[in-house]
């Protein structure tokens, strides 16, 4: 049996496409964006990530007979036209979108990915592409701090372990490599998206051995200039002192556990003393930016951070509060502005396009066009369902990532909240739109 993408959606999508196709709306045109109304805790900014599995799911967007027999037989479309199914049938996505690219640092309010579609087409994509954008985001976020706070030493993705579910995995990986991680753990990943991967041996490795030293052997004798020896199953300073003995080659040593500041110090002078300057060490072990900032600040001689947990599930702000709002549906040539006008969650009308200057963002109407040193940061990506030109690749949206954080002001890239955000505004244009709907 064939699964498509129809049915990767909440039901309430599918029971309002009934609705519409029933109502007569099917060739109304609707405009929805996805953005985060606010940024989590201690988070200054974004970063952009999963517009290509968004982009993915559009294209590829359908139902299979077996698919559409299941929705039939639901209680909640018992009294649904049989046309509406026919209708599911032939469904494809015939609109258009425009978004940020992959690896832009993006802020409160400001739409990430707008999509133009018949009513239906538009609606129902709205939970996959939250899904994707929401989660990829907070994660490649998520890698960009700890990057940050590493001073430029080496960062690896190792989290699928712990991630929420193995796909929640690959796509942690894909998103850390985006927020400037060196690489990941997950071979499907690397196979994937062409993300460097890394890693050598657990210390089962070490334990499945009669001694430590035939376990670094056997490794070595394997792995040759890619070895990393695991050097704290039983002494770590012992296992520091055999992998010396044993010498090149090898990559260097893994630290998974104890005063990480004081044992790379005292690693870092046997490896010395043996002649193993080029050696390096790796430390692992519920790192996290904090964590990674202090032994950096106390000059611990470590020369690459594992993180796992807490870069996979983005512990510290697991959640990214993105939503998908309708704002504005032409029908006959006429267009009609929507806005949600309810305290906390209110939202602005019309289709919008945003402007970044050296020092602050502009959210304007897509209609209006920057001031002096303004750039649009929201590009076509499909028109009339067709890709406009092929997605960069993640090693593209790695680089654009690091390009303009570089950019942002630097009080940005602190671990924690500004006490002045980052300006974030709205034209006059907007607001004399916003006006407009609310005096209806």
């Amino acid at each position: 049996m064939g699964f498509m993408n129809g049915l990767k959606t909440d039901l309430y999508q599918l029971t309002m496409s009934a609705g519409y196709f029933q109502a007569g709306k099917l060739d109304e045109i609707a405009t929805f964006e996805l953005f985060v109304r606010r940024l989590p805790p201690s988070r200054n900014f974004l970063i952009a990530a999963g517009l290509a599995q968004a982009v993915e799911y559009l294209l590829d967007l359908s139902y299979t007979s077996e698919e559409i027999d299941y929705l039939r037989s639901l209680p909640q479309f018992t009294k649904s036209p049989p046309g509406f199914f026919d209708y599911l049938a032939r469904l494809r996505f015939h609109g258009d979108v425009d978004a940020v690219p992959e690896g832009t640092p993006i802020f409160g309010g400001e739409p990430v990915l707008r999509v133009r579609a018949p009513l239906v087409e538009a609606q129902i994509p709205e939970t996959y592409l939250l899904s994707v954008i929401n989660f990829q985001t907070m994660i490649a976020t998520k890698a960009a701090r700890l990057v940050e706070a590493s001073g430029g030493r080496t960062v690896v993705e190792f989290g699928t372990r712990r991630a929420h579910g193995p796909e929640a995995g690959i796509l942690a990986a894909r998103a850390s490599y985006i927020g400037g991680c060196a690489g990941t753990s997950n071979v499907e990943a690397g196979y994937r998206f062409g993300i460097p991967v890394f890693g050598t041996a657990a210390h089962s490795w070490v334990q499945a051995f009669p001694t430590e030293q035939q376990a670094f052997r056997e490794l070595q004798k394997l792995l040759g200039e890619s070895t990393v020896f695991l050097i704290d199953t039983y002494d770590t300073l012992e296992g520091a002192r055999l992998a010396a003995t044993l010498g090149k080659p090898l990559w260097g040593v893994r630290l998974d556990s104890g005063n990480l500041l004081e044992l790379s110090r005292a690693v870092r002078r046997i490896l010395d003393s043996a002649g193993l300057k080029d050696a390096r060490i790796m430390t692992t072990g519920d790192l996290n930016e904090f964590k990674i900032l202090e032994l950096v600040a106390a000059g611990a001689p470590i020369d690459a951070f594992g993180v796992g947990t807490e870069l996979a599930t983005s512990a510290d702000a697991p959640t990214l509060g993105g939503v998908y709002k309708l704002v504005e549906l032409e029908s006959d040539g006429q267009k009609r502005y929507t806005a949600k006008l309810s305290p906390d969650k209110h939202t602005m009308p019309g289709a919008k396009q945003v402007f970044r200057y050296a020092r602050h963002d502009e959210i304007a109407c897509a209609s209006e066009s920057p001031g002096p040193g303004g750039k649009p940061l929201l590009k076509p990506v499909l028109r009339s369902g067709k890709l406009v030109e092929p997605l960069p690749d993640v090693r593209a949206a790695r680089e654009h990532a690091r390009r303009c954080l570089c950019e942002l002001p630097k009080a940005c890239l602190s671990l924690f909240a500004m006490e002045d955000p980052y300006p974030v505004t709205y034209t006059a244009a907007q607001y004399a739109l916003l006006q407009t709907v609310c005096q209806r």
